[in-house]
């Protein structure tokens, strides 16, 4: 096999739909979860998208800790917020209705919140910030997840990589969409060079004895799982590097993670419970819409947020820099890059084949089979 091959679009995005329906998740609801996933590879982020698809997604349905038939119940709704309960099913799903449900009330309202319990990985978090910006909201949206990150001055993970995204109505080709994990790396990162089998980028982790970890990517994985390493926030370890900012970036979303839907946090979200035996994660989200209707129009405010991401853009350049990119911008360029397909690597291309067969998914043959 090649280290990487290009699976067209048309056949990926078929072949993902039909093994999350072999895995008993309904076709409509097949089709979100691909479409999410897949999204996370079109812009360029390896990290969410095909190299997750059979260890995230199908391996816990398979483990029976994330539910294929996605039931959300309502456990409060005003006109403007509503409080959801995922029951364990698809991420992709609960996350797609939930930010459906606030862009909704922000049309209606003028903004829209709403919250979520009991709930799993939900893919890449700007594809939710993405769906208010097209329909001309503001949107905003963060979770939590596995305890990796260890907070200022600590060196055991204490919460998540917990993703605080932002997004912005623009009259550019692409709208302002800033999707970053309030870590420095996160697990998707290590877990992606792990399969490549590249080196933890400098400054991603730190040891229980407070320094910088240093090793393969694969290592630093299994030291995180022995509790010898952990992630750190933005600005790295301690004060020097101003950590602290990352640290109260994470926490701020884990606070919306779960306080308001009387949610889980921190160590529960390992998976595991006290005894070691596999649960689900039981992760809580957040979801913001805020329609600029109700303000002073979309069509000023797309070009205003134009105007202001153009003038930055303008300033003056570092030596040597080519350009100045605005959040949002090279996901954008990617995705007209990779107009052909997907790259799949070598890992990912024995689990699909392992996957088509067990499924007798007789009808795709992948290119990297030639």
């Amino acid at each position: 096999m090649a280290k990487t091959n290009i699976v067209d679009w048309t056949t990926i995005t078929n072949f993902v739909i039909d093994a999350f329906v072999g895995y008993g998740i309904p076709r409509e609801d097949a089709e979100i979860c691909a479409d999410v996933l897949l999204e996370s590879d079109k812009r360029g982020i390896e990290s969410h998208g095909c190299n997750r698809f059979k260890p995230v997604y199908l391996d816990r349905i398979k483990a029976g800790i994330q539910n294929p038939v996605t039931n959300i119940t309502v456990v409060k709704e005003t006109e403007t917020t509503a409080v959801l309960d995922g029951n364990h099913g698809m991420g992709q799903v609960i996350g797609y209705k939930a930010m459906s449900m606030a862009i909704e009330k922000a049309k209606r309202y003028g903004m829209g919140m709403v919250v979520v319990r009991n709930s799993c990985h939900y893919g890449i978090a700007g594809y939710y910030t993405s769906m208010a910006t097209k329909a001309g909201c503001i949107g905003m949206t963060g979770t939590n997840a596995r305890p990796t990150v260890a907070p200022t001055f600590g060196v055991k993970g204490a919460f998540g990589t917990n993703p605080l995204t932002l997004g912005v109505p623009t009259d550019e080709a692409f709208d302002f969409n800033f999707d970053a994990a309030s870590s420095t790396y996160q697990n998707g990162k290590l877990e992606y060079y792990s399969r490549i089998g590249k080196d933890a980028p400098a400054g991603a982790l730190v040891g229980t004895d407070g320094e910088a970890y240093e090793g393969r990517a694969d290592e630093a994985l299994k030291a995180m799982a022995r509790g010898e390493a952990a992630l750190c926030t933005l600005g790295g370890p301690g004060e020097e590097g101003c950590g602290y900012k990352g640290y109260g970036f994470a926490m701020f979303v884990e606070l919306l993670s779960a306080v308001l839907q009387d949610g889980h946090y921190g160590q529960y979200l390992t998976g595991k419970d006290e005894n070691g035996n596999k649960r689900p994660f039981g992760l809580g989200h957040f979801f913001i819409a805020i329609d600029t209707d109700h303000f002073l129009g979309e069509d000023l405010c797309r070009k205003k947020a134009g105007d202001i991401i153009r003038e930055v853009r303008s300033t003056e350049k570092a030596p040597g820099a080519e350009r100045i990119y605005s959040a949002g911008e090279k996901e954008h360029e990617i995705r007209l890059a990779r107009h052909a397909g997907v790259p799949i690597n070598e890992s990912v291309q024995k689990e699909f084949i392992a996957i088509r067969d067990e499924l007798g998914l007789a009808q795709y043959k992948f290119p990297f089979e030639d």
